[in-house]
């Protein structure tokens, strides 16, 4: 009997000090969404992260592992407008998770604000074109500021149970949010104004808040590589604009940004 009950206690004592189940389960397409939610939710929610800031999310995997996270999630927490066309579709037919096809279990953060560059007609001829505009609104703080409000909400709405811990949260994310982009803005005023060159327009959003003005792609079209004419084409408008840089993501080869810097002088930048 002794036994039993040191058995049961050991047992008891293993079973309290395992982490609770968070109340939701969260699947976040993009490292911004992930590091959203951990400001608006903390430990009331799990959120696995289907990619990295190193990784071009356009061209993702729909490998096992993901589809395993993917089925097992309460919540789905994108871009959208298209971003993860590529991929998104097939974890949701792979993984039989119905909730997570429309709302309240899919949260898309481009369809939360309104967006740039939207085509008046989609033609894949142009390239890449989304038809919802351009996605990559994780760029502008202004707009994350929205997209929290949006998603704060939605986590009430799937556990109301916690919903004033989520507006807690929200209110203090909000205080901080709003100071911070004052500081941001204050520091990259001397920024207004200038311009650059980019090699895919993912930046558009960050251009439009900080005033900075885009005068060529070294793409021809949206995701198009980049061909040694239309490199040379650029030369000129780089040298005689004063441009400030040469703007290309991290995952982005970056011999065509070396290539043109090499002809005009103008420093390459690397963002995620």
């Amino acid at each position: 009997m002794k036994a039993a009950i040191t058995f049961a206690a050991v047992l008891l004592g293993a079973l309290l000090s395992l982490p609770a189940r968070a109340e939701l389960q969260v699947f976040a397409c993009e490292p911004e969404w992930g590091a959203l939610l951990d400001e608006l939710a903390g430990d009331k929610v799990h959120v696995d992260i289907a990619t990295s800031a190193l990784q071009d999310v356009h061209r993702v995997e729909a490998k096992p592992s993901l589809i395993t996270k993917f089925r097992r999630a309460d919540l789905l927490v994108c871009t959208g407008a298209e971003l993860e066309i590529g991929w998104l579709p097939q974890l949701l037919k792979q993984s039989g998770n119905s909730k997570l096809a429309s709302e309240p279990g899919a949260f898309m953060a481009a369809a939360q604000v309104v967006t740039l560059d939207k085509p008046t007609a989609v033609d894949r001829a142009n390239g890449d074109v989304h038809p919802d505009g351009n996605p990559h609104i994780q760029m502008d703080p202004r707009r994350i500021g929205v997209v929290a409000q949006r998603l704060s909400a939605r986590l009430a709405q799937l556990d109301p149970d916690n919903a004033a811990y989520y507006q807690q949260r929200l209110d203090d994310f909000t205080t901080r949010w709003v100071a911070a982009i004052k500081r941001w803005q204050d520091k990259a005023a001397p920024l207004r104004g200038r311009k650059v060159v980019v090699h895919h327009i993912s930046w558009v959003y960050l251009w439009d808040w900080l005033g900075i003005q885009q005068i060529g792609a070294l793409e021809p079209k949206p995701g198009v590589p980049p061909t040694s004419g239309h490199l040379a084409s650029l030369i000129s408008t780089t040298k005689d604009n004063d441009t400030l840089a040469i703007v290309h993501a991290a995952y982005i080869d970056s011999k065509p940004s070396e290539w043109l810097s090499k002809r005009t002088g103008v420093p390459v930048v690397t963002l995620p």
